[in-house]
């Protein structure tokens, strides 16, 4: 049996605002397989956002545990990459300056940084802007380069907090088709370089969404977890059968209106 990814464990969390103690999230429990693909959905104010913050080390819970790859998550780590609904790029830096800045930070040799950071360019379509500037994109583009950002690391998980949230409704489907090419062209790439250096284990990239999108989760992932309402705890699976590689025509199919009502109808219960 394939070890898990990434394993929860009983996670509860309570923040202090204006109006006293609020209690966020309520034993949350669940695992995810290496390389699965699997969205967060659920009524506004249930705590996914503060779920993924706590998944990414950001924040610690006050209940439970969280581990990635064997290794508890107690702090930020270059193995977890974080994608927001603000791409937040330098408007002072490059395109390909900006995708390389972690390993700058890092303090990585400068021609591993090129190797990488031309890379993840052609990955994420942006090899004809890599001297453009922030200001000289698309929304869209703008968060193909945040997506690159986190993933010049190779971490084993992605997590992506409604990274779509702020684009029109035509730009967001494109997103979604351009972010199942990229997690499906990174995850090809890490088995043929495990496979050239005759290693078994290849280094797939797990992702880990939330949306408020029913059918951008449905598209997306290999499964949907639908969250209550506060206090969040998952109130239901939805695991997706939909072969892939997925295009929109999937959309206009029996069996994604019937895995889109499950999710739906899980939600309305929830509220």
């Amino acid at each position: 049996m394939t070890q898990a990814a990434l394993r929860v464990e009983h996670i509860g969390h309570v923040y202090d605002d204006h109006n006293g103690h609020v209690e966020a999230l309520d034993d949350i429990s669940f695992e995810i397989a290496p390389g699965e693909f699997v969205c967060i959905v659920g009524p506004s104010g249930s705590g996914k956002s503060t779920l993924l913050r706590i998944l990414a080390g950001l924040i610690p819970p006050q209940d439970g545990r969280v581990w990635l790859d064997g290794q508890l998550v107690e702090s930020p780590a270059r193995s977890i990459g974080v994608v927001f609904q603000k791409a937040n790029l330098m408007p002072w830096r490059t395109v390909r300056d900006n995708i390389a800045l972690p390993l700058e930070l890092a303090g990585v040799a400068g021609n591993e940084i090129n190797r990488r950071a031309d890379a993840l360019l052609e990955l994420v379509g942006l090899s004809g802007f890599a001297q453009s500037y922030p200001r000289g994109l698309s929304g869209g583009m703008e968060q193909r380069v945040a997506i690159a950002r986190a993933l010049i690391h190779q971490p084993s998980l992605l997590l992506l907090d409604e990274p779509f949230g702020a684009l029109d409704a035509l730009t967001r489907e494109r997103m979604a088709l351009e972010l199942t090419r990229i997690w499906t062209a990174q995850n090809s790439r890490a088995a043929q370089n495990s496979s050239a250096t005759q290693n078994n284990v290849a280094q797939k990239t797990t992702v880990v969404m939330v949306t408020h999108s029913i059918q951008e989760a449905v598209f997306l992932s290999d499964r949907v977890l639908v969250m209550t309402d506060r206090p969040g705890s998952i109130a239901r699976e939805v695991r997706v059968n939909l072969p892939r590689p997925r295009e929109y025509a999937v959309l206009q199919t029996e069996t994604f209106a019937d895995l889109a009502g499950q999710v739906r109808a899980a939600i309305v219960m929830t509220t």
